[in-house]
């Protein structure tokens, strides 16, 4: 992402069906700018790459959490380790863990 937009991806991993980054972004920015950038811009490059066999395109929903300068380094961990930690559990399990954990309430499904 070039710096005239004012993003800083710090570090980024995934699975196939998600993926983490850890962002910085300017105090005039909000996460919906931020989430709306980072997937236009790549599913651009991904089709214009032809990246894959069939058209990409994001999903519509996203989650995002502020994150303390204390914790960064803990959290570039986790992004890192996306692989190991997801052979102990599978992303849905994942998410109803975190859903149920911190009250959030499940719209779909």
């Amino acid at each position: 992402m070039p710096r005239r937009k004012k993003i800083y991806l710090d570090f980024i991993n995934g699975e196939a069906e998600h993926v983490h980054c850890l962002i910085s972004m300017a105090c005039d920015q909000n996460i919906a700018q931020i989430i709306k950038l980072l997937k236009g811009e790549s599913s651009h490059f991904a089709n214009t790459q032809g990246l894959f066999d069939a058209y990409f395109d994001w999903a519509d929903d996203y989650y995002a959490a502020s994150v303390s300068q204390s914790q960064v380094e803990t959290v570039r961990n986790y992004i890192k380790n996306q692989e190991e930690h997801h052979r102990k559990k599978s992303f849905v399990e994942e998410c109803e863990g975190f859903m149920t954990n911190y009250g959030f309430i499940r719209l779909l499904g």
